[in-house]
């Protein structure tokens, strides 16, 4: 099945569109990548995003026109993904749409919301759409993230019992597959969790102190420049997140512009380099913390954190002789993978397969995720179900 997926992180600064051959050979998930397109969103509909996400206030009338205006550039990416990677060909699109809330209380998530509404995606490609993808999990009592974990656990699956999965988006997740606790017979289960930002604070300060005119640190230039401050960075380490068990999740809804200004009170007079190289130390302490209660031997990293060399050498060092590897090495493009994740997730809903892993959500179940709405070419055409895959092999075209 010739498979396009949709992504837009909490960074919502542009939509990745990923297409995938994808078939199921026996137990393995056989995935071959056709490329990626991208599209930064319009200045004006970042803002209105950046303005609707709490803490921010909102109404039902601005909720529905970013529904709308999202499922429409959504659906402009998705066609241009149609075309020019897939020849017109596509069978299914899989959209994560853009994330504005997530509603967690405790340990316990209560809702989710993506918006970008699927039917203007359908009328613009023919395709059917598989969207709303975190909410069957969250019924189940998961989190609803980190859904990219059931691909990550495909990927891992017989590589070394200690390597983990790392995404540096907004927030910073990480998978291990073989590791985080066993069942009542004994062997280790999956876990993931959210580690806690990635580049969420380090955006957030840049957009603040550059009065807009930079949205984030590029090349790292201004971590690299500065020198992290010892007692701001045990202030936000103090920040009981990190001490929750998992599973868990977080997101823009504590991570946000709100929570960094209070942060930074009393460190007035730090520079805003000194102040992305605190941050930018923030995500490699706390990520390596995670990922050495793993028991890691390896981490593979992806996401838009790779971009910056200030924030992987900080990791390389936190992470001592834990080996850091590119996605890129094992046949993930890092910046195509989380819109191949969903790809993925989107054949496994089409095909009746469950999309979620249990003990990395801590739902009750694993669940067929998402809702479909057909496009005008009708519902994909599936032969034969499978049974669900249990290891995933990259194949290049």
């Amino acid at each position: 099945m010739r498979v396009i997926g949709l992504m837009s992180g909490t960074s919502y600064d542009a939509i990745d569109a990923a297409a995938a051959d994808i078939r199921i050979d026996g137990d393995t998930l056989v995935l071959t990548p056709l490329g990626m397109v991208s599209e930064p969103y319009s200045g004006e509909l970042r803002a209105a995003v950046a303005a609707a996400v709490p803490p921010a206030s909102t109404t039902v009338g601005q909720i529905c026109q970013l529904d709308t205006e999202i499922g429409q550039a959504f659906a402009a990416v998705a066609a241009r993904a149609n075309a020019e990677l897939c020849g017109g060909s596509a069978e299914l699109i899989s959209s994560h749409g853009q994330t504005m809330f997530h509603w967690v209380e405790g340990a316990q998530v209560k809702g989710t919301l993506q918006l970008g509404q699927p039917a203007w995606i359908a009328e613009k490609t023919g395709c059917t759409v598989v969207s709303d993808l975190r909410s069957r999990d969250v019924a189940t009592g998961g989190q609803g993230a980190p859904l990219v974990s059931a691909f990550d656990v495909l990927w891992l699956n017989g590589r070394t019992s200690g390597s983990v999965a790392l995404n540096l988006g907004g927030i910073a997740n990480v998978t291990a597959p073989g590791g985080g606790g066993t069942t009542a017979d004994g062997p280790a289960v999956p876990i993931a969790f959210d580690t806690g930002p990635a580049n969420a604070l380090i955006d957030a300060a840049v957009s603040e102190f550059t009065a807009g005119e930079q949205w984030f640190d590029l090349g790292g230039a201004l971590g690299a420049a500065g020198t992290p401050n010892v007692d701001l960075l045990a202030h936000l380490l103090s920040e009981p997140y990190y001490m929750q068990p998992a599973p868990k999740s977080t997101g823009k809804e504590l991570f946000h512009r709100e929570y960094l200004l209070a942060a930074l009170r009393g460190y007035e007079s730090l520079s805003l380099a000194d102040i992305v190289a605190t941050l930018t130390a923030l995500t490699a302490r706390t990520v390596a913390d995670s990922v050495k209660a793993l028991a890691a031997t390896e981490v593979v990293v992806s996401g838009g954190g790779t971009k910056n060399p200030t924030l992987t050498a900080m990791l390389r060092d936190e992470l001592g002789d834990i080996a850091l590897v590119s996605s890129d090495e094992l046949g993930v493009t890092s910046d195509i993978k989380e819109a191949l994740a969903f790809a993925v997730l989107g054949f496994l809903t089409a095909h009746g397969l469950p999309g979620s892993i249990a003990s990395c959500t801590g739902a009750r179940h694993a669940s067929v995720l998402g809702s479909l709405t057909p496009g005008s070419r009708g519902l994909p055409r599936i032969t034969s179900v499978p049974s669900a895959p249990k290891t995933m092999r990259i194949e290049a075209l």
